[in-house]
């Protein structure tokens, strides 16, 4: 009987239906036999008058004691008159209230059945509309409509039922909705890729063309051209590869192994990853931290999104500069904070860093667009968060590792 709170209810009206009634028919037959006896009683009261009349030495308790008797005796008196004790009582008055109060009850009976019935029907017609109502409800659900709510405030069966569906609807149209929104955002980022790739394969067809026209082309010319189209290839790679890893993210097909790590040895790695690019710019980076200072983790992930970040701050930063690196542990997080002392982002900028394919104003003509978005995406899986400030003195990446 758990949850089914409407049947509870009809059962509990049907009960008070039938104590009413008990009560009705218990009331009938003590009347009833207030009726037979006051019937009874004025019969006897006029033959005891009579035989008074004419027996007037019969004493009062014998006429008592006889009408007390058991009457075990059988005594065929009545029978020479026509009356049978075994039929109809003797007094007819007996007889006609009888034949009334059988009226009564079986129509008191009638009502009851009729009363329950009632109940019943209510009752059955009430769950056939609601489970036409759901029934038309999925229907619509079917044909994508999730504007509709069935939500019920009851706890019986259909009701959970109803709430269930409606939970399921709005579970739906927030998949739609996602899915609508999936679609635009895959169309802009095709759009994006589109736009990213088309620039450096132009770039590439026009000087290949040139070197496969111009036979007689300078080498340093030659050079300048198979240098060109090597930087715009290895773009290119770095593009494709970025998608790819952002895809796998976005599918929900990357599984994080953490666990616990140094952060010196992701610093070493990002290092080295970096000193390439440091060495064009002749940058430093100057790395502080406690070495025993670790977080949890996937190591290989989090050595590209480091990369990432510090990667951009020498992008932005100008030759000869020094990008500060430093971490410390608190009680609820670990902080990475990374500096660098370029030409800034701008205001319009920075709320859109981490958009993928985003380019501010003054990005270089090689930045794609994308590092920082693999960026926050990784640092966000492995239970972090990431702001930027900057300024025209530089910008401020903060990183906190929640434990």
């Amino acid at each position: 009987m758990k949850n089914k709170v409407e049947l509870k209810k009809v059962i509990k009206k049907i009960l008070i239906i039938i104590v009413i009634l008990f009560i009705i028919t218990l009331f009938l037959n003590i009347y009833e036999y207030h009726v037979y006896t006051v019937n009874f009683n004025n019969k006897v009261n006029g033959i005891i008058d009579i035989v008074h009349k004419e027996y007037p030495n019969i004493k009062e308790e014998q006429i008592i004691e006889i009408l007390n008797s058991k009457g075990k005796e059988k005594s065929e008196v009545l029978s020479k008159y026509g009356f049978s004790l075994n039929d109809k009582a003797i007094i007819l008055e007996n007889n006609k209230d009888h034949v009334i109060f059988i009226l009564i009850n079986s129509i008191i009976l009638i009502i009851g059945i009729v009363l329950i019935l009632l109940q019943f029907i209510i009752y059955l017609k009430k769950r056939e509309k609601e489970i036409i109502d759901i029934t038309e409800y999925i229907k619509e659900l079917n044909k994508r409509n999730y504007s509709l709510k069935i939500k019920s405030n009851t706890e019986d069966e259909l009701s959970i039922l109803k709430n269930e569906i409606y939970k399921t609807t709005v579970m739906l149209k927030e998949t739609a909705d996602i899915a609508r929104e999936a679609k635009v955002n895959l169309k802009v980022s095709l759009e994006d890729i589109s736009h990213q790739l088309k620039t450096p394969l132009t770039s590439i067809l026009i000087m290949l063309d040139n070197l496969i026209d111009d036979r007689d082309m300078d080498q340093v010319t030659r050079d300048d051209f198979i240098q060109d189209i090597k930087r715009n290839v290895v773009n290119i790679n770095f593009l494709v590869q970025s998608i790819l890893k952002l895809s796998k993210f976005d599918a929900n097909t990357i599984h994080f192994i953490k666990k616990e790590t140094y952060i010196k040895d992701i610093m070493d790695e990002v290092n080295k990853n970096l000193s390439t690019l440091c060495d064009l710019k002749n940058i430093k980076l100057n790395i502080k931290g406690d070495n025993k200072i670790k977080i949890i983790c996937d190591y290989r992930w989090e050595v590209e999104a480091l990369t990432n970040i510090i990667k951009n701050c020498i992008e932005y930063s100008s030759i000869n500069d020094i990008i500060e690196i430093k971490y410390e542990e608190y009680n609820v997080y670990t902080l990475i904070a990374i500096k660098d002392y370029g030409k800034g982002i701008s205001k319009k900028d920075l709320p859109h860093i981490f958009e993928r394919f985003y380019k501010g104003e003054q990005s270089s003509s090689d930045s794609i667009g994308i590092g920082l978005a693999l960026a926050k995406v990784i640092i966000e899986n492995d239970n972090g968060l990431i702001n930027v400030e900057s300024s025209n003195k530089g910008t401020s990446f903060i990183i906190k590792y929640f434990k």
